[in-house]
C-alpha cells in the first residue's frame, strides 16, 4: 500500500476518467443477466481485468433468513414468429425481449393466447419495458406497444431457450484493507441486463473507484460488492453476519451515469456520518438533494433492514423511478454520458475523502479571534464589503476548533464545501493555531 498520506485523486487523473468508465459500461450492456447465471459470471470476469474480484458462489436451495437461493437461470434464445416464419420479437434484439427467469416454452398458440404474455407500455408506446419473474414459475415477452398493436391475428410460434436447474448463485467482492478494521462498503447490484444507468453505470464506477483507492493509503478498509439485487445482498449479509460491526459507512450505488440529480437517500438510522458527509458535498456545483429513507428501492432495504441496521444509504443521479428511461430500453448507451460518470466518480471520491480525512481539531488561541493577517491569512487591506471563502473558513475553524466539533461539523454549521474547511484547517496548523487533532 501507498505510504504517502491519503490524497484525492489529481484533477489530471480524474481528467479521462469517464471515456473510460463509458468505455466499461459499453462492453457491460449487452450482457444477459440475471439474479443467477452465466451473464453475471462474464460480468465479473469483465471487472475482473479492472480489480481484483473474489468471486463467491451460493448454491441453488441455500437458506438464507426467510429467502431460498433459486435454481440458476440460462439464456440460449428466445423468439416469436408467425406461423409463416416471420420474426416478430428475438432476444438477440434486446435482452429487455425476454421477461426475466422465464422456464422454457416451445408451441404454438393463437394470438389471443399469447397477448396474455406481452408486456408494453402504451405511454410509451415505442419502448421497451423491463420485466421479471423471479420466484414464480412464468414466462413472458416484453415489445414496443406500437409493434404489438402491429400483430395481425393468426398462428405464432414461441420459443423460449433457457434452462432452470440446480446451479448456484454468483457474486463478486473487492476488499481492500485500511490501517483500521472499520470498513466502508460500497454496493451495485448486477443482476439488469442491457440497461446502462440501472445498473450498468453503477458497476462500471465503483470498478474504477476500487482500481483508484487500490493504491492509496487508507484509513479504512474498502468492502466493492458486486450482487444480484436483494438475494444476493442477503446472501452477502448471512455469510459476513459476524463482522457487520466494522461497517461504519456505507453507500448503494445506482442510475448514477445521467445528468440529473444527484439524490441521496438517507441510512435507516438518519443521522450517520454517511448522511451527514453527503450534505456538505457537491457535484458539478450542484448541492446533493437528500431525501428520507423508505423500506423500498434497492439493497439498503437490506442492509437497513432492523436486524442489521447498517448506516448505508442510497446515491443516485436521478432517483430510480422518477425518469421516463428508467427500466425501459430508453436507458441505453446513449442515455449516460462520460462527463457524467466522471462527476459522480469525483463526486463519490470526495465523500470517502470526508470519510478518510474528517478529524477534531482545537484551537490553540482560543481566548478572541487570532491575528490572520500577520501570518499571512488575512487581507493586509480591510473594509471590503465581502469576505474571501477562505478567510471565513479560518474564522468557522477557529471558533468551533473547540475540541467537541470534527471538520464535518463546522463544515456543515457554516455551509461552507469540507474541502475548503479542510484546506483552512491544514493551513491554521501549519500556523500552529491548531493542534491536538484527534482521530
Amino acid at each position: 500500500m501507498n505510504e504517502a498520506a491519503w490524497f484525492p485523486p489529481s484533477a489530471e487523473e480524474a481528467a479521462d476518467i469517464g471515456g473510460e468508465i463509458h468505455a466499461l459500461v459499453s462492453r457491460l450492456f449487452p450482457i444477459c443477466r440475471s439474479i443467477t447465471g452465466e451473464g453475471v459470471r462474464r460480468t465479473l470476469a469483465i471487472l475482473s481485468e479492472h480489480v481484483d474480484v473474489a468471486i463467491r458462489e451460493v448454491p441453488s436451495g441455500t437458506n438464507v433468513f426467510d429467502w431460498t437461493v433459486p435454481q440458476e437461470w440460462n439464456v440460449r434464445g428466445a423468439s416469436i414468429r408467425t406461423a409463416s416464419g416471420k420474426t416478430v420479437v428475438d432476444i438477440a434484439d434486446s435482452n429487455l425481449h425476454l421477461v426475466g427467469y422465464s422456464e422454457p416454452v416451445a408451441r404454438r398458440m393463437p394470438l389471443s393466447d399469447l397477448r396474455a404474455h406481452i408486456h408494453t407500455l402504451p405511454d410509451q408506446p415505442d419502448l421497451i419495458p423491463y420485466r421479471t419473474s423471479y420466484y414464480s414459475r412464468s414466462w413472458g415477452f416484453c415489445m414496443a406497444h406500437c409493434d404489438y398493436l402491429a400483430l395481425e391475428e393468426g398462428d405464432y410460434d414461441v420459443v423460449i431457450d433457457t434452462t432452470l436447474a440446480d446451479g448456484s448463485l454468483t457474486y463478486g467482492e473487492v476488499f481492500l484493507p485500511g490501517e483500521t478494521e472499520h470498513e466502508v462498503l460500497l454496493s451495485a447490484h448486477i443482476c439488469h441486463p442491457s440497461l446502462a444507468n440501472d445498473n450498468c453505470s453503477g458497476l462500471a464506477v465503483l470498478a474504477f473507484l476500487a482500481r483508484a483507492l487500490a493504491g492509496r493509503r487508507r484509513r479504512f478498509g474498502y468492502r466493492f460488492l458486486f450482487a444480484p439485487g436483494t438475494i444476493g445482498a442477503l446472501c452477502w449479509l448471512a455469510a459476513n453476519e459476524d463482522r457487520l460491526s466494522k461497517v461504519h459507512h456505507g453507500l448503494v450505488v445506482s442510475c448514477i451515469g445521467d445528468g440529473g440529480g444527484p439524490v441521496y437517500k438517507r441510512s435507516r438510522r438518519g443521522d450517520a456520518m454517511i448522511d451527514r458527509a453527503i450534505e456538505v458535498i457537491r457535484c458539478d456545483g450542484r448541492k446533493v438533494t437528500m431525501v428520507d429513507f423508505s423500506p423500498f428501492g434497492y439493497d439498503e432495504r437490506q442492509f437497513c433492514s432492523p436486524g442489521f441496521n447498517l448506516p448505508v444509504g442510497l446515491l443516485q443521479r436521478s432517483a430510480f423511478g422518477t425518469f421516463a428511461e428508467y427500466h425501459t430500453s430508453a436507458d441505453d448507451l446513449d442515455f449516460v454520458w462520460p462527463e457524467h460518470l466522471a462527476s459522480s466518480f469525483r463526486m463519490i471520491m470526495d465523500i470517502i475523502d470526508v470519510i478518510e480525512t474528517d478529524r477534531i481539531p482545537l484551537n490553540l488561541s482560543p481566548k478572541g479571534e487570532p491575528q490572520l493577517g500577520k501570518r499571512g491569512l488575512y487581507s493586509a487591506t480591510g473594509g471590503h464589503k465581502t469576505t474571501p471563502e477562505i478567510t471565513m473558513a479560518y474564522l468557522w475553524v477557529l471558533n468551533l476548533a473547540d475540541g467537541s466539533h470534527s471538520l464535518l461539523d463546522i463544515a456543515r454549521r457554516s455551509g461552507l464545501p469540507f474541502s475548503t474547511i479542510a484546506t483552512a484547517a491544514t493551513r491554521l496548523e501549519a500556523c500552529r493555531l491548531l493542534g491536538d487533532v484527534q482521530a
